[in-house]
């Protein structure tokens, strides 16, 4: 096959990230190491690996990538498009209320031969929100929503492949930071307003539940958040700036920035485990009585912000005494 290897994209493997794959399993080094070294996840360097493998299970870099050459997108009509069969079929199930999810799997049961049936669920997505099976609505896809919903804080591929490799993990954190013996360790995350406009960042001390509030009005990018936290620590006695534990979100891209700032060293969670930040998380719950989801954070002044940092600070815990009896 000949081609030109032209980069379309970073978030795309070239052929040198290919060598470096091959070469990395041929001396050994595990995956999550090659990961690293080419700059992507370790969950794309899995899949990379499994998906254009030879038949013999080794990867050569060069029949990997002529693999992702040949199966590269190009102009050519979506198979719901040309397949009236297909279409009927899926929007028959549409009908009776089912998820694209259970019509994928319903599609490869049903016909396991007819191999240009078989669509993931986002291919079913992708047709519908382009009108594929008619008008979109409740009884269409259960949301009613006639677009993709955006996942994650505008948060790109790129950009969180970047912060993926230079964030320090939370199991890299202190075993003694989980004790809640030793003050100045925090929690941190957004709660955000209507329309994602604005946001309001919410610090909480492991120990003592203290929480710190910050209005940012005006945005929640990198930038904007990076300023606030080192006003904000900076403010504090040294000996409570230790550590500060994050999610994932692309508004800690400038995370490095900020430690160098604070002297505090920041840990990020596992994506999708809110039980790894469990203090901020509920304090983020209790927050919501003050403001409620759906308002613009932006109609808050600086006085309904104290109020609720005063009430919340001075209410009676339950845990923090019987943390006391066991200490």
């Amino acid at each position: 096959m000949k081609f030109i290897d032209e980069p379309i994209s970073t978030r795309y493997f070239t052929q040198d990230d290919r060598i470096m794959i091959a070469d990395g399993l041929a001396r050994g080094v595990p995956v999550k190491e090659i990961a690293m070294n080419v700059g992507k996840c370790y969950q794309s360097v899995y899949r990379e690996i499994a998906r254009h493998r030879k038949p013999d299970g080794t990867y050569q870099p060069f029949y990997a990538h002529g693999c992702a050459f040949a199966a590269r997108k190009r102009p050519k009509p979506r198979r719901v498009a040309i397949d009236a069969s297909l279409c009927k079929a899926i929007a028959e199930k549409l009908e009776q209320h089912w998820s694209p999810q259970q019509i994928s799997r319903w599609l490869r049961r049903r016909w396991p031969r007819r191999e240009r049936w078989h669509l993931c669920a986002e291919t079913i997505y992708e047709a519908a929100y382009l009108g594929a099976f008619g008008k979109i609505t409740q009884k269409t896809l259960r949301t009613g929503r006639t677009y993709r919903h955006t996942k994650g804080r505008g948060r790109t591929r790129e950009g969180a492949l970047k912060q993926m490799t230079s964030m320090r993990s939370i199991h890299e954190r202190p075993a003694s930071v989980e004790l809640r013996r030793q003050g100045g360790h925090w929690e941190g995350d957004l709660i955000l307003g209507s329309d994602h406009r604005s946001a309001i960042i919410t610090l909480v001390e492991r120990k003592s539940r203290f929480t710190i509030l910050e209005h940012l009005s005006e945005g929640y990018s990198a930038a904007q958040v990076s300023t606030a936290l080192i006003r904000v620590v900076t403010g504090l006695p040294r000996a409570m700036r230790q550590t500060l534990t994050w999610d994932q979100g692309n508004e800690m891209f400038q995370h490095a920035a900020t430690q160098r700032a604070t002297g505090v060293k920041i840990y990020f969670a596992d994506a999708h485990s809110p039980w790894q930040r469990g203090s901020n998380e509920n304090t983020n719950g209790l927050l919501r009585q003050y403001f409620p989801k759906g308002t613009d954070l932006r109609t808050y002044k600086p006085g309904d912000i104290a109020l609720a940092v005063e009430e919340l600070n001075s209410r009676p815990r339950v845990v923090l005494r019987i943390e006391l009896q066991i200490n």
